[in-house]
């Protein structure tokens, strides 16, 4: 059923007058004529059939039919306004609202968001781990990276890097005891395992070891605490290249031996289309993809 709304145009003039009792003051406030808050008010008052104003010499004042109307109109005028606020800060805001996961954020891009704020000091950047699933409509998020497949219908979605899947541990575990010198010798170890989908036990029949216990070891949702407690020497994780550079490139981490599988998965950079006009989420995405681009000389 449609809605019987008044001129939509007439409620500022209606609202600021009814406010501060003085068409004068409402057109003072609102930069246009008396008359035309004179004639809006008519206006308004022929389309409802009712009269809103009392008006004197010198001074108006709202009858009892335009009183409550006034206050219900200045709740609707405020809460549009509420709303068109709210619709538009991420598109106004110089804050971009990153969202991924906590294992991409802390292993690898946070140490680079130097960089980022180096080059787009006006932009400032806003990392959301909290791993629900972004809509991108209401949760003011501007971009997202996921790990997945690519296929996010009705978003675009930008190829960053694929991954390999391998142990890495610290180098502590190539010494003493039992060090680790093929996957057999995992079964004298403590697995560390996280959230990701390829497991131990997959990993394992790919590199054909028997007489470990996949299950056995130690559980973290957290891809971070879980490279971080294989850095201490407490385990073996499984590792992926994006989340494991660095700590493999400063010797924190070791690769004990060389037989990776490669996930079914891979990491992109995901918006909606007509994200990439604003500015500070094109220089995101062009800051992004130069970094997971190799430099060659």
């Amino acid at each position: 059923m449609p809605r019987k709304l008044p001129p939509l145009t007439t409620l500022p003039s209606f609202e600021a007058a009814a406010r501060l009792l003085s068409f004068s003051k409402a057109a003072e406030e609102l930069h246009v004529t008396h008359g035309a808050i004179s004639r809006a008010i008519k206006n308004l008052e022929d389309q409802l059939g009712v009269q809103l104003f009392e008006r004197g010499t010198r001074s108006v004042s709202l009858t009892a039919v335009g009183e409550p109307y006034a206050r219900a109109v200045r709740e609707v005028l405020d809460q549009l306004a509420a709303a068109t606020a709210a619709a538009t800060a991420r598109y106004s805001s110089s804050t971009l609202n990153v969202s991924t996961s906590d294992g991409f954020a802390g292993r690898w891009l946070v140490p680079r968001l130097y960089r980022f704020h180096r080059a787009h000091g006006d932009i400032d950047v806003r990392v959301s781990t909290s791993g629900k699933l972004t809509n991108f409509l209401g949760d003011g998020i501007d971009v997202a990276v996921r790990y997945g497949s690519g296929n996010y219908p009705g978003l675009t979605s930008e190829f960053l890097t694929g991954e390999e899947v391998f142990p890495v541990c610290s180098p502590k575990l190539l010494e003493g005891a039992h060090p680790l010198r093929t996957p057999q010798d995992l079964r004298h170890h403590t697995l560390i395992r996280d959230s990701f989908p390829i497991d131990w036990a997959t990993w394992l029949a790919s590199a054909g070891a028997e007489g470990v216990d996949p299950q056995s070891g130690i559980t973290f949702d957290s891809a971070t605490f879980a490279m971080e407690s294989a850095a201490q020497g407490e385990g073996v994780v499984l590792g992926r290249t994006m989340l494991v550079a660095a700590d493999l490139a400063a010797g924190r981490l070791v690769r004990p031996f060389g037989h990776a599988l490669k996930s079914p998965s891979s990491f992109y950079l995901v918006y909606p289309p007509e994200a990439i006009r604003q500015r500070k989420v094109k220089a995101f995405r062009d800051w992004l993809l130069s970094e997971v681009t190799p430099q060659t000389d």
